[in-house]
């Protein structure tokens, strides 16, 4: 299989890199951290002049309709700067709930909006793969309209989004939602319990109380195989991410080992490191062939094909993270745990990628299942 670019993806990924390398810095990210909202509306503007969050938006809509391998290479960037801003979340996951699911009127409204970095939104549900967590926001029909009651928990940067998308059910059992629902921020009702994760994003666990919505405000369609197909796609990006992130931690890893001088000389001529660097750059490119795999398949209509390759490639990127994570650590001694060290934010990034989007044990378990299935 080629895995060559064309030009023009290729164009894309080195903008968004030196976009990355020259524009958001550890020492700026660290800025934007230390802001009130740990989110920067100028980086926002220029990913959206950058062409960036239009991505994943139809052309028909005011998009670019690229497809996975455009993705892949800008998810790729923007893991390796650790970038903070809600790509994954709305530029990925929101814009594509809202391409597939939205009506005409919803569409022409909020996807425009969401290329030109006018609005932000996220998709506030169960994306767990299995994990048994399950949605907990019910729905219930009133006159004109609908009352969501019920918690969505750890919603990705729901303090910054201007527009929630409800994952909801409607019956009177649990399950599987069934429905979804535009909510603004802002709505009567809503309740943000605010904290920050591991990794220094915003998030929330997202309280609805009473909150009524209109009928315009729910999205149609097919919506518990949407949200599967949408979640297989937010996968896909996140393990994008994740390449980036490991991709830097190890030249981060390598860099030090150079410079660090012990016992007469830089530690990095050591065999024994030299090795363990291998082992690191081993289960990287281990990962990346999956996570490339994935891009090919994470659009297939199947669920068993799609769910598969995305399954095998969080299984394979939860290792990787792990074991890069550790070993960039103790390659750095002490330092390596330390918030002045970019090797730190790292590891505690692709800490909460082996937890985000379903565990690896998850994942492990749908892909036996695909295997057994008749």
């Amino acid at each position: 299989m080629d895995f060559a670019f064309t030009p023009e993806q290729q164009l894309l990924a080195d903008s968004a890199r030196r976009y990355v390398t020259e524009q958001y810095g550890f020492a700026r990210r660290k800025q934007i951290l230390a802001s009130a909202t740990g989110h920067s509306k100028d980086v926002w503007r220029d990913f959206a002049e950058l062409g960036f969050l239009g991505l994943n938006v139809p052309e028909e809509d005011g998009g670019l309709g690229a497809g996975p391998v455009e993705t892949l290479l800008l998810a790729t960037a923007i893991g390796e700067g650790l970038v903070v801003e809600p790509y994954l979340a709305s530029a990925v996951v929101a814009t594509r709930a809202i391409a597939r699911l939205g009506s005409p009127a919803q569409r022409a409204d909020w996807l425009p909006k969401l290329a030109a970095g006018e609005l932000v939104a996220v998709l506030a549900g169960d994306a767990d793969c299995g994990s048994g967590s399950g949605d907990t926001v019910r729905a219930t029909a009133t006159a004109g309209g609908w009352e969501l009651n019920g918690l969505a928990p750890v919603v990705y940067h729901a303090p910054v989004a201007d527009l929630l998308l409800v994952a909801a059910r409607t019956g009177a059992t649990a399950g599987e939602p069934d429905a979804l629902f535009a909510v603004p921020a802002g709505a009567s009702g809503l309740r943000l319990a605010r904290f920050v994760t591991v990794d220094s994003q915003a998030a929330a666990d997202a309280e609805c109380r009473a909150v009524r919505v209109d009928g315009a405000s729910r999205l149609g369609g097919d919506v518990r195989a949407e949200l599967a197909a949408i979640a297989d796609y937010g996968l896909f990006a996140l393990c994008a991410e994740a390449l980036g992130a490991l991709d830097r931690c190890l030249a981060l890893t390598v860099e030090y080992t150079r410079t660090r001088n012990q016992f007469g000389g830089p530690i990095g001529r050591f065999q024994a490191l030299q090795h363990r660097m291998v082992d690191m750059l081993t289960r990287i490119e281990q990962a990346r062939s999956l996570v490339y795999l994935a891009a090919t398949r994470c659009d297939d209509p199947d669920p068993g094909t799609r769910g598969a390759a995305l399954s095998a490639a969080k299984v394979l990127i939860a290792d990787a993270a792990r074991y890069v994570g550790q070993q960039a650590v103790q390659l750095h001694g002490g330092m390596g745990v330390s918030d002045e060290v970019a090797v730190s934010h790292y590891f505690k990034r692709l800490l909460a990628v082996e937890l985000r989007f379903g565990s690896a044990d998850a994942h492990l378990a749908r892909f036996a299942r695909g295997l057994t299935a008749d």
